[in-house]
């Protein structure tokens, strides 16, 4: 037998692969021995006399599934579990998320003139303060305080037509007064 070390070396090296990937056909041990070049190792590739063999399959269906059933909450108990509630999920990776949500969602009303820029900057500093634990309370807040200043300008409205009303008797009253 032949000793093809070298030109399995060769044709690992022309073909770019490692050398368990190199096949040598062993009808062709002669020729294939005789070859001591690249190019003519290039030519026993092209002429099948060495082939490259497919790299093998690593299925990733059992991996697909394992991740499917954790989605469903499956395999995460705490026999599962390597590091703490902190280190799987930082609490600072939480605020994060919560004040960016909270923000983008007071820039959204501001800017489509739901909130003005002063309810907008004590809503902003609450949410800072960790006043507002979702968007949701976020928004009924924002409901609530909106209510409150249409309810207060009203009444507001209604004492100040309620003062002129009194004025404009007293002055009539002062009219008369005078006529007489």
């Amino acid at each position: 037998m032949v000793n093809l070390r070298s030109q399995k070396r060769l044709a690992a090296s022309v073909a770019g692969v490692g050398k368990r990937k190199i096949w040598l056909d062993p009808a062709e041990q002669a020729e294939i021995g005789n070859a001591n070049s690249r190019t003519h190792i290039k030519k026993l590739i092209k002429d099948g006399r060495v082939i490259i063999k497919p790299t093998t399959i690593h299925s990733r269906a059992r991996t697909r599934a394992l991740l499917a059933a954790k989605r469903k909450g499956r395999h995460t108990g705490p026999g599962k579990r390597k590091g703490t509630a902190e280190a799987r999920m930082p609490s600072k990776v939480l605020w994060m998320r919560r004040q960016r949500v909270l923000r983008r969602l007071l820039r959204k009303y501001r800017e489509a003139g739901k909130i003005d820029k002063h309810l907008y900057h004590s809503l902003y500093q609450k949410s800072k303060g960790n006043v507002f634990k979702n968007k949701r309370v976020l928004m009924e807040y924002i409901h609530k305080a909106k209510a409150e200043k249409t309810r207060t300008k009203a009444a507001r409205e209604r004492r100040a037509a309620r003062v002129q009303e009194k004025r404009q008797g007293i002055l009539d009253v002062e009219h008369e007064a005078a006529k007489e």
